[in-house]
């Protein structure tokens, strides 16, 4: 791997004349004719544990722009009567012809066109175009080119309300070359015919208040899409922002930086073909499938999707976050709402930091292998809490046989809180689990064709806290190969009731407060060793909280619910139905 670079994008200043940074663009990789094979193979490489300076170290770096010019140069073009040096009038078309910097200012019903060598730059300052037959601004050849926002300037763009299908320029701002974005002003554009801002090369939104409207894709770029800054509000029928290089893997990607980004899409919020890294800014995105067919994902990436820093908030009828190989949570607060999964990645997923809220899903965590290391993890699911799962349709749940489990799927955990309420299993596995650190609490499943625990395969817990309380049908308890003691239980106990764990010698162990009623309550601690007796009891109060409901010590209630050995299995501890693949798979 290469030496993580540092993660930076623009130092700009914002006004007409500022400082700025020196022009950069990364050299041409080579192309891949095999787009699914590419994007295939950089699924399978994507390493779950990668931070967000890790996964750009891999990929092509953002080009950076000039953001300073000597106001002498500064070519002024009044759209309203153009006429100057540098371009050409030909009809409702203006077309520039040489590098330079324009400030465009008036209004314009028809389209500007770049044609050039070299860099232009164009400095809107109250331009208002709108072209009924094409592209607002086509930057149709160039070696690079930025469109800067004047300070405290208002500027619209808007396109025509069909293109042809093999048109070139097909966004109300069109680039064939790498393009930046910046300045303080603001930018509204509507994308009537299909995109609202498109590069066919990379694109970097460095400052300025942009909204954008689009019947299409609301902001894409080819090679990347970079926001290191500004307000950028995108309201789309297809996606909200994407990046659709899928035959170059080290291309193709969405970065978050920074800024405060707002998508409502009909189709996925943020789509890359390889990566989706978030480090900084907020971004909130809500998604409403457009049509019974498409996909509506949240954040979705075909190789890996990072949150590593920032705050995400996200409001999905599909998948909140999604990747085709791996998704890692390492920083940074999110809070997710599904209709389908919360967080899904085919190959793996892992949470090593930061912090979760799954306010709603069908399932919260799903994928092949699953790793908790750190962070503070809570989730309301309407089906399984924790679903580790290939995706094969293997249903049968085990109770720690390790018969029927299947190859490859797992869950660990060896650190952090992961705090669940789920409709169905809690923490479910099709293969094994492990468990050394951390806690975890599970409000299970009320009826009893679920159980807050449902393992296939080996279920060890050689450190760490798991209380799991739920249905008593299809209880399960760790394996008896484990190095930490557990202790099961079997008693009803309403919603809102206090109990506490009570050694038999009268120390209280831990309280918890039931969110759900519940039939078996099944804890594991270091405190617990196994062929001792241990009480439940009801009333009482909490000690030091640990996670959710769940704490550490408290006074003893009254009223014995259930007494139980350490070590030996719940009572109708079959096991049951296991987890097959979540809804919409």
């Amino acid at each position: 791997m290469k030496t993580p670079r540092p993660l930076w994008l623009l130092p700009l200043v914002l006004a007409l004349a500022g400082c700025s940074t020196t022009a950069a663009v990364a050299g041409t990789a080579t192309t891949t004719t095999d787009t699914s094979a590419t994007a295939e193979a950089a699924a399978v490489a994507a390493d779950p544990s990668a931070s967000a300076a890790e996964v750009l170290a891999e990929n092509q770096e953002p080009h950076t722009t000039e953001s300073t010019w000597d106001d002498a140069d500064v070519i002024d073009v009044d759209l309203s009567d153009a006429a100057a040096s540098g371009l050409t009038v030909d009809g409702d078309t203006v077309t520039i012809t040489e590098a330079g910097t324009y400030r465009l200012t008036g209004e314009l019903d028809g389209g500007v066109v770049v044609s050039s060598s070299g860099f232009v730059r164009l400095i809107l300052d109250g331009a208002t175009i709108s072209n009924t037959d094409g592209a607002a601004i086509d930057i149709a050849e160039a070696d690079k080119a930025a469109i800067v926002l004047a300070d405290g300037s208002e500027n619209a763009l808007s396109d025509a309300s069909s293109y042809a299908d093999d048109a070139t320029a097909n966004a109300a701002l069109y680039s064939a070359t790498d393009l930046t974005i910046l300045g303080s002003g603001s930018l509204t554009v509507a994308g009537n015919g299909n995109d609202g801002i498109a590069s066919s090369d990379g694109l970097v939104i460095a400052a300025g208040d942009i909204s954008v409207t689009a019947v299409d894709d609301g902001i894409r770029g080819k090679d990347y899409v970079w926001i290191a800054g500004g307000t950028v509000a995108v309201t789309a029928g297809g996606d909200g922002i994407k990046s659709d290089n899928a035959e170059e893997a080290e291309r193709g990607y969405v970065a978050i930086e920074g800024g405060d980004v707002t998508i409502d899409a009909g189709g996925d919020g943020v789509d890359a073909a390889t990566d989706v890294v978030v480090f900084g800014g907020t971004l909130d995105v809500t998604t409403e499938a457009a049509s019974a067919d498409a996909s509506a994902k949240g954040i979705k990436g075909g190789a890996i999707v990072v949150v590593d820093g920032g705050d995400t908030n996200v409001a999905s009828s599909d998948d909140a976050l999604h990747s085709n190989g791996v998704v890692h949570v390492a920083s940074g607060a999110l809070e997710l709402s599904s209709r389908d999964d919360a967080i899904h990645a085919d190959s793996a997923l892992s949470i090593s930091g930061g912090t979760v809220d799954i306010t709603a899903s069908y399932e919260g965590l799903e994928s092949m292998a699953i790793d908790i290391s750190g962070g503070e993890t809570t989730l309301v699911s309407s089906d399984d809490g924790v679903n580790a799962s290939d995706g094969s349709g293997e249903t049968m749940g085990g109770g720690g046989g390790g018969d029927s489990a299947t190859a490859g799927v797992t869950f660990t955990m060896s650190g952090g809180t992961l705090v669940m309420d789920a409709g169905g299993d809690g923490l479910d596995s099709n293969g094994t689990a492990t468990v050394t650190g951390g806690t975890i609490v599970v409000n299970g499943p009320t009826n009893d064709g679920n159980g807050a625990l449902d393992v296939n395969g080996e279920f060890t817990v050689d450190g760490g806290v798991v209380l799991a309380a739920g249905s008593a049908g299809m209880a399960v308890a760790p394996s008896t190969a484990s190095a930490q003691g557990f202790v099961a239980f079997s008693g009803s106990v309403a919603a809102g009731e206090s109990v506490q764990i009570v050694a038999s010698d009268g120390t209280v162990l831990a309280s918890f407060t039931a969110e759900k009623a519940f039939a078996s309550l099944v804890y594991s601690s270091a405190d617990i060793a196994n062929g001792s007796t241990y009480t439940l009891v009801s009333g009482g109060s909490a000690g030091e909280t640990l996670a959710g409901t769940l704490s550490t010590g408290g006074t003893a209630g009254s009223t014995t619910v259930a007494t139980a050995t350490a070590g030996e299995a719940p009572a109708g501890g079959m096991g049951g139905m296991g987890g097959g693949p979540g809804g919409g798979r």
